[in-house]
């Protein structure tokens, strides 16, 4: 039996039978004599009996699937301990460990990367190709040691997912598994909710898609119930063993084997395949989880989800039985002179207020084009996408022809967008559809070819059925290509409309495509062009248009798609079509995250940080100052509250990191502005902060988003960076004269450093207050190691110090 599992592929087995991945690396190796703050990886090298040992102890207790010790074993965390000239050699021999323990039991070794602990851009500074080579080694090195799938686990920004799943893509032809970290809200820390999170990597040749750590099987049965309900993919589930506690000095998790057995068999009723487990997990969990599961029926999921489109916080879907979707015309620089002139200055200030206006007029995705002859469009199409994408949460579809502007684009979108377009012609399958495969985008595709708008209905479909052929010969799902039949100018051609009309219905009848158009086309020359657009989109919607692009900042024109969905059926109830009216009515109004039009210079300041407008904060800041603004006014009545409601949107879950991120840099980018006018007066400083992660972690994304809010709300912030002795804090903090020391840890091992500097603090007399965080921490393990405060995030964590210092 073993050996005959053993020539079997991961992607076989996955559809046979449930399978069980083991548990946690770290934790037994902690029991084996790891240091606390060591690098673990390190081992492979220099205590390979005991990394295999760990191995040994998983097959043992039936885990199917067995994970390398590679977790942090990628170029730049390695750079930590000093060992990134070690990158290929550490991984190749934690496979190695790994498939000598596993081959007796006929198990599978996954090889394990975890992510890089740096915010891609926008949200940082590092660049999607800088993630991809660092992914790419690994993966590289993975590969060429024989691994049979890999894992990629504890991810929780979509934006470096997708860098490394196309590195690993590139790597070799090995199944990859993509696993989030979700929290409690059940969505990660930049705001992807599961569904969100498979409709991105689905596309991008993934064999599984999962959810670890973080939490504990309770708080992630509504996550696996959403996973399971929103993609046919297998689906991997491995909780941690409970939240972490601190129990006489040491991180205790009380979860048990036979409740994480329990959940295990519901999650494989949700339709999970894959069962494990994380932190806090032994092989007496996975034993009990084994015996669970195995011989429980694989779930069968096989639903039509349309063609989906993503933004990083939200899925978009085009279904023939689904209300229309608007996507906004109005980012497209044809016959905008102040749109041209911006793309040329390379600004993004219309760029900005257009993609608010249309989101908030009822767009549901954004065409986005930069088609200005004479300027750099790669360029001026990365301001836009970059602009864009953290500014609204609608999907985006790039516009262009020439293939390097839409490769830039869909770089760095951090969602699955939609290319605006491909056409019959050769030139454009042959670079576009290559393009759509790698980075997992739908298309939108025209109904022309070399000889042009063909003139009848049937010549068009038969333009759509290439179309298809060849995007499903590239591994392109056909449900991921929408066909534009194209309409002509009524005035010029009065015959082309029927025409247009009859192959929506022929498309939808003999391919089962969904159909989009640029409706505005139909009335070029025409007085009153409104009432024809409308009259004209109305037609369509009742012959199945399912996509249009158009103004949504015409009131005509959407009022059109709501009353046409009713007509068609396409709103049950006309459920959309009465709650838009009563909220206009202002009878059911659901307060809304939108940005608001600005009027008086302080308007301006605040809207600008609630839109997180950091390139033109400045400009602003210089104007109001024109005007006779004093830096104490803007900042108490404008930049001050702008931030509060950023935080209160942010903790409404209306805001998610990213809104949160780019709030900070606008109001870092004014404080900058300002300090030198501040100088010239009287000004206090709320408190003085001493902010490090502890000793041994060497993650500090959570505990930066925290330096700039405290600064951005008049503390001092002395950061003295990761990895930090507590010797050295509490220096720092004599030093300085702090009011408050801040600590972060991501990882339970490095927990306890918090608890030792806090005795020390009380045993030495210190009059600091020790406030505590970070995805390990909770409020009753900060509570039992006597902290003086907790924040759950940085929104919080300005509260609290605000507490601590008397405010």
């Amino acid at each position: 039996m073993q050996k005959e599992r053993a020539n079997l592929s991961f992607r076989e087995r996955i559809k046979r039978e449930i399978l069980v991945v083991d548990g946690a690396m770290g934790t037994l190796l902690q029991q084996l004599g790891l240091p606390a703050g060591w690098c673990p990886e390190e081992w492979n090298l220099s205590r390979p009996a005991s990394v295999q040992e760990v191995h040994k102890l998983y097959l043992a207790a039936g885990a199917d699937i067995i994970t390398t010790n590679t977790f942090g074993a990628i170029r730049l965390k390695l750079a930590d301990y000093g060992l990134d000239h070690l990158v290929r050699e550490i991984n190749l021999a934690a496979v190695s460990l790994a498939k000598e323990a596993a081959r007796p039991y006929g198990a599978m070794v996954a090889g394990s990367v975890g992510p890089l602990g740096k915010f891609l851009q926008p949200l940082g500074t590092m660049t999607f190709d800088e993630a991809y080579e660092q992914f790419y080694e690994q993966c590289r090195a993975l590969v060429e040691a024989g691994v049979d799938l890999i894992l990629f686990e504890t991810f929780g920004d979509i934006g470096e997912m997708r860098a490394a799943l196309i590195a690993a893509a590139d790597a070799g032809p090995v199944p990859v598994v993509a696993s989030f970290t979700f929290d409690e809200t059940g969505r990660t820390f930049t705001g992807t909710d599961p569904e969100t999170a498979a409709v991105v990597v689905e596309r991008l040749g993934v064999a599984a898609i999962g959810v670890n750590c973080s939490v504990g099987p309770r708080e992630l049965v509504p996550v696996v119930q959403q996973l399971t309900q929103s993609t046919n993919l297998p689906v991997l589930v491995s909780p941690n063993a409970g939240m972490p506690e601190m129990v006489e000095g040491r991180t205790v998790f009380r979860e048990t084997p036979a409740t994480m057995a329990e959940f295990a068999a519901r999650f494989v009723a949700f339709g999970a395949s894959l069962l494990g487990g994380c932190c806090g997990t032994t092989p007496e969990h996975i034993k009990a989880i084994q015996q669970s599961v195995k011989g429980l029926p694989l779930k069968e999921r096989n639903r039509d989800f349309g063609l989906r489109v993503a933004s990083r916080v939200k899925t978009v879907t085009v279904h023939p039985q689904a209300m229309p979707v608007a996507v906004g015309e109005r980012l497209n620089p044809t016959g905008k002179k102040a749109l041209q002139a911006e793309i040329r200055e390379g600004k993004t200030e219309i760029t900005r207020r257009d993609a608010l206006a249309q989101v908030a007029a009822g767009a549901a995705i954004l065409d986005v084009n930069v088609g200005v002859g004479g300027v750099d469009q790669v360029a001026a199409m990365e301001r836009a996408v970059q602009a864009v994408q953290v500014l609204v949460d609608a999907p985006l579809c790039i516009d262009s022809t020439d293939p390097a502007v839409i490769e830039k684009a869909l770089k760095i979108y951090h969602g699955k967008a939609i290319i605006n377009s491909i056409n019959g012609e050769e030139k454009s399958l042959q670079t576009i559809l290559p393009l759509a495969k790698r980075y997992g985008a739908a298309l939108i595709g025209l109904t022309l070819d070399e000889g042009g708008i063909p003139a009848t209905a049937e010549e068009r479909l038969a333009v759509a059925r290439r179309l298809v052929e060849r995007v499903e010969a590239m591994g392109i799902p056909r449900s991921d290509l929408m066909i534009d039949c194209l309409v002509l100018t009524v005035s010029a051609q009065p015959a082309g409309v029927p025409e247009t009309l009859k192959a929506i219905s022929l498309v939808k009848k003999e391919l089962g495509l969904t159909t989009s158009l640029g409706v505005s086309n139909v009335s070029f020359g025409l007085p009153n062009r409104g009432l024809i657009n409308a009259a004209f989109f109305a037609m369509a919607l009742a012959a199945g248009l399912d996509a249009a692009i158009l103004n949504p900042q015409e009131q005509r024109m959407m009022e059109t798609l709501r009353a046409a969905a009713v007509l068609t059926g396409r709103d049950p109830q006309a459920a959309g079509y009465i709650a838009h009216a009563q909220e206009a009515a202002g009878i059911q109004v659901t307060p809304q995250p939108a940005v608001q039009a600005a009027a008086t210079p302080l308007e301006v300041l605040y809207q600008a940080v609630l839109s997180g407008d950091k390139d033109n904060i400045v400009a602003y800041i210089e104007n109001a100052l024109a005007e006779g603004l004093s830096p104490m006014e803007m900042l108490d009545k404008a930049l001050i509250p702008g931030i509060e409601e950023v935080g209160r949107r942010y903790g409404a879950g209306q805001y998610f990191l990213p809104q949160l991120m780019m709030a900070g840099e606008t109001m870092t980018k004014s404080f900058a502005r300002l300090r030198p006018e501040l100088a010239k007066g009287p000004s206090k400083r709320v408190g003085t902060v001493i902010l490090a992660t502890v000793k041994g972690d060497i993650h500090d994304i959570g505990k930066n988003i925290v330096s700039v809010m405290l600064a951005n709300h008049g503390f001092e912030v002395i950061d003295l960076g990761k990895n930090v002795d507590n010797e050295d804090i509490i220096a720092a903090a004599k030093q300085h004269q702090a009011q408050i020391i801040g600590l972060s840890a991501l990882m339970t091992t490095t927990m306890v450093h918090m608890a030792d500097l806090i005795k020390r603090v009380k045993e030495q007399g210190l009059n600091f207050k020790v406030m505590v965080g970070g995805a390990a921490v909770t409020a009753q393990y900060a509570r039992e190691i006597g902290a003086d405060g907790y924040a759950v995030d940085a929104v919080e964590a300005v509260s609290v110090a605000k507490g601590l210092v008397g405010l």
